[in-house]
């Protein structure tokens, strides 16, 4: 997994959730599509509704994730990912340090 995205716009304003427990940044690509880039701080835990499908993508840390429907959290670590369903949750706990993560929506 490369530590870089190339030949993007990146969106200026911060994407602040949880009272800044997540923070990302959205990554605009030249055929229109769009990712998200964030950070989940140390010792959250989560619960996200989502809209579209998306893949996440931990680039750095572990979490610990249990998607609706599933019967049990899964440890995910750095070059792992995990797919959510068309409005679908999933709950997403870190531990000692962040999780990184690159979002993919559609």
């Amino acid at each position: 997994m490369s530590d870089r995205i190339e030949n993007v716009s990146v969106g200026k304003k911060a994407n602040v959730f949880f009272d800044g427990k997540c923070v990302s940044h959205s990554v605009y690509f030249p055929d229109g599509s769009r990712k998200t880039v964030g950070v989940i701080m140390p010792g959250s835990r989560l619960t996200f509704n989502v809209g579209a499908p998306e893949l996440m993508e931990i680039t750095a840390g572990e979490c610990s994730v249990k998607i609706a429907g599933e019967p049990a959290f899964k440890t995910y670590a750095a070059g792992t990912s995990f797919k959510v369903a068309q409005n679908g949750s999933f709950e997403i706990h870190t531990g000692a340090e962040a999780a990184n993560y690159v979002c993919s929506f559609g």
